[in-house]
């Protein structure tokens, strides 16, 4: 089991509240269809969501098939987010 958690290093999804010159909630959950895996935790409102600096994790990932999923967390170095096949995907997935 890992005892690393997965920061957020980059987010390119511009229309995210959350996104504010880089992911400013506390964890992210990757989610997403059976063939990619998409940032559950975006949300595209007229709120400003987050803390005040940057520092967002992965929290939970529901890929088991994953490479980097490890008892639903997440093991690789960091995550990239950005448009995918959703607005806002998981770049760093990797299937098994």
């Amino acid at each position: 089991m890992t005892d690393h958690v997965a920061p957020v290093s980059d987010c390119s999804v511009h229309n995210c509240d959350f996104n504010h010159e880089g992911c400013t909630a506390y964890a992210i959950t990757v989610g997403g269809a059976p063939d990619h895996a998409s940032c559950a935790t975006f949300i595209d409102t007229s709120s400003t969501g987050g803390l005040p600096k940057v520092l967002a994790t992965v929290g939970a990932c529901q890929r088991e098939e994953c490479r980097f999923n490890d008892h639903l967390m997440c093991d690789a170095h960091d995550v990239r987010v950005g448009p995918g096949a959703e607005l806002a995907d998981c770049l760093t997935y990797q299937p098994r």
